[in-house]
């Protein structure tokens, strides 16, 4: 907005200035030259002669003014253009062979990232995930668990001498980038839709699904019945972002999806603080399903929907600081309890 307002500002007042300047023209001739054809100076052919060619100087000096603007934006566009282009693309070692017959077993070594130097995010994390196994990062926020679940799908490239990220006992560097992201699903709270219909959205998850997985999937997902009382079914549009569904529904749309990837790896954004509490247990129940069998990733923002993780790791400032199952961390008597007595205190004040 302020950036607006200075563009606004500046070309104001260069096109008020220039148009002074050009206006000054004509006012020059008509009231010189009324003066001289009144004291028979000049002829009044002469007169209109004197109008017609600063008209005729004025009006391309007009258009290279009204030019500058269109020049400027297009300055400025092209600028954020080549900024774009001149983003270095993901690229994978000459070498990177796929990722097959997926496991699911995820291990952590030693693992250190910075978005920007001298600034580290995570610091010599190690953790280790059994196939089908479900742990949960907990920890206040900016600690570091987002950037954990980022780094596995290899939206963020851990630099040479940062640690590894193994799946299945292969660092992930050495694998083809398409490969991995297939066998990882994740669902998150700001959930992206796309223009489209409700099947469009389900099967981005798998576009050569069938119609019948991609109606088993949307059960499985707990949205079957809301889309069966919707009068084009499968065929509504949703809009932009998905505008015309509530949260909740976004939310078992996505998941709808990721049942019907199937992946062996799933990366779970359990953040539910703002939905209803009927919405919440459908959602947390489709979750429960989504998780079976699968390895799992949870950040958890409710710890009383992680008490049955096979085990919880609390990340503060980029590290781990303590890890074990839910009844180990409660005895331990550390950050883990705390958080989860104030939580649960908090609960008790609002109710």
């Amino acid at each position: 907005m302020d950036a607006s307002r200075k563009t606004y500002h500046a070309m104001a007042r260069f096109l008020s200035s220039t148009a002074f300047v050009t206006d000054v023209f004509n006012v020059i001739i008509l009231i010189a030259g009324g003066l001289f054809l009144y004291s028979d100076k000049i002829t009044f052919g002469d007169y209109s002669t004197f109008i017609v060619s600063v008209n005729l100087f004025i009006s391309p000096v007009n258009t290279l003014i009204n030019f500058m603007e269109q020049f400027q934006n297009g300055v400025s566009g092209f600028k954020r253009f080549l900024e774009i282009m001149d983003v270095q693309p993901e690229y994978e070692q000459p070498n990177a062979r796929a990722l097959t017959d997926v496991k699911g077993q995820i291990d952590f070594k030693n693992v250190s990232y910075s978005y920007d130097e001298g600034r580290e995010v995570l610091h010599n994390v190690n953790l280790h995930i059994e196939q089908g196994k479900k742990l949960a990062l907990v920890g206040p926020s900016g600690g570091g668990k987002t950037t954990l679940c980022h780094l596995l799908p290899n939206f963020y490239r851990l630099e040479d001498g940062s640690g590894s990220i193994e799946i299945d006992g292969q660092d992930i560097r050495s694998l083809t980038l398409d490969s991995v992201r297939r066998s990882i699903g994740i669902v998150q709270q700001d959930v992206f839709l796309f223009v489209g219909t409700i099947r469009d959205n389900i099967m981005y998850g798998r576009p050569d699904a069938t119609e019948a997985e991609m109606i088993e999937a949307a059960k499985r997902a707990n949205i079957h019945d809301y889309v069966m009382t919707l009068e084009n079914g499968y065929d509504t549009e949703i809009g932009e972002r998905g505008v015309k569904l509530s949260g909740g529904q976004k939310q078992r749309l996505s998941i709808a999806r990721v049942f019907l990837k199937d992946p062996r790896i799933l990366i779970l954004d359990e953040a539910t603080s703002a939905l209803d509490n009927t919405t919440e247990v459908l959602i947390q129940h489709a979750r429960d399903e989504l998780c079976k069998g699968r390895t799992t990733l949870v950040v958890a923002h409710r710890l009383s929907t992680i008490r049955n993780a096979d085990e919880i790791a609390v990340v503060i400032n980029g590290a781990i600081r303590e890890q074990g199952t839910h009844e180990e961390l409660m005895a331990l008597d550390g950050t883990y309890k705390k958080l989860y007595s104030l939580q649960f205190r908090e609960n008790d004040i609002f109710e």
